[in-house]
């Protein structure tokens, strides 16, 4: 039993009862890893690496530093730079693909506008164009119908100008070509093709001015024309015409050819001589008086004006061995059944 003296204060360690074991230096009881600490400066701020001892397995962990307070203001200003920059900057990409989005509704608002007027323009076009066969065919059919008695034939119509449409509105089509290749008058073969230039709507109304080219050959025109003195008809020839005729001299009948250059004049076709040829006759007759008088006389006149509607005239003639086109020129006429069966007359 313990003695009162002896009682244990508990401030005080107790003392120990066995042997003590040596501590070497740096090491406690409880082995830890040594940590190690560096600072390292690199000029912007201190670097703090806490290392492990190689047994513990873990990763070195290295901290950022911060800003040296030097580079503060800088880093700051960069920044502040940086963040005032970015809205501007996500501005200017935002606005851009507006900007491409407003061109692309532009470009696609042209081209449907364009490809509207594409559409309107070949309407316009083909409405011409069905109106133009149309009103082609309308002065045709009453051409036909107002052609003279005696003269038959199918007429082909050709209407020129920009919009038939707008002429016909108007009231006047500004050049119509009219051709009958085949027309026949009084059973005579010939071939007729008209210009008329300010040729209106109506046809009882005058045209402007018509100009008609007329072909035929030696036949239609012997058929259609009787020339006064002139037994056997004309003959067509390069440039000239050919006719005979017959005089008596001293109750002797005596024949002659003449060649002829026929001369446009107005109504009428005039024949100058140019050459003459008697035919056989007796040695104790002179001949040359004839020929004086023939040559030297006033040409064959050869009146058409019967032939045309009245206020035709005629304006040109061409003669080839095949043929012969005379050229009429009209102001003022009118193409109405009425108005073409009004001949002209030979005085």
């Amino acid at each position: 039993m313990a003695k009162h003296g002896d009682e244990h204060d508990p401030g005080e360690a107790p003392e120990a009862t066995g042997p003590v074991e040596p501590v070497e230096n740096g090491e406690t009881a409880d082995a830890q890893p040594t940590a190690v600490v560096e600072t390292g400066d690199d000029g912007s701020g201190a670097t703090l690496v806490i290392e492990t001892d190689a047994s513990d397995e873990q990763p070195t962990e290295v901290i950022e530093p911060y800003p040296a307070p030097g580079a503060s203001a800088g880093a700051a200003g960069a920044a502040g730079a940086a963040a005032a920059a970015a809205p501007a900057a996500a501005d200017a990409e935002a606005a851009e693909p507006r900007e491409r989005r407003r061109l692309s509704r532009a470009a696609r608002i042209w081209i449907v506008v364009g490809v509207v007027l594409a559409v309107l323009v070949a309407l316009v076009v083909v409405a011409d164009i069905v109106a133009r066969g149309i009103a082609e065919q309308r002065v045709a059919e009453e051409i036909e119908a107002n052609l003279p008695d005696g003269v038959e034939g199918d007429v082909t119509v050709s209407i020129g100008g920009f919009s038939v449409i707008g002429q016909y509105l108007s009231g006047t089509m500004q050049h119509v070509e009219l051709d009958a290749p085949d027309l026949t008058v009084e059973g005579a073969p010939i071939a007729v093709s008209v210009v008329a230039e300010g040729m209106p709507v109506d046809l009882e109304a005058p045209v402007d001015q018509l100009t008609a080219t007329i072909t035929a050959d030696a036949d239609s025109i012997n058929q259609l024309i009787t020339v006064a003195g002139v037994e056997t008809g004309l003959t067509l020839g390069d440039g000239t015409v050919g006719y005979e005729g017959r005089i008596e001299i001293f109750g002797l009948p005596i024949t002659y050819q003449v060649t002829a250059t026929p001369v446009a004049a107005g109504d009428s076709v005039l024949l100058e001589p140019e050459g003459v040829e008697v035919g056989a006759v007796g040695a104790s007759i002179d001949v040359s008086g004839v020929i004086e008088r023939l040559l030297g006389g006033d040409p064959l006149e050869i009146c058409i004006a019967d032939r045309l509607p009245e206020g035709v005239q005629l304006e040109s003639i061409a003669v080839t061995s095949g043929a012969a086109a005379v050229r009429l020129q009209a102001d003022g006429l009118v193409l109405d059944s009425a108005s073409l069966e009004q001949k002209g007359s030979c005085g």
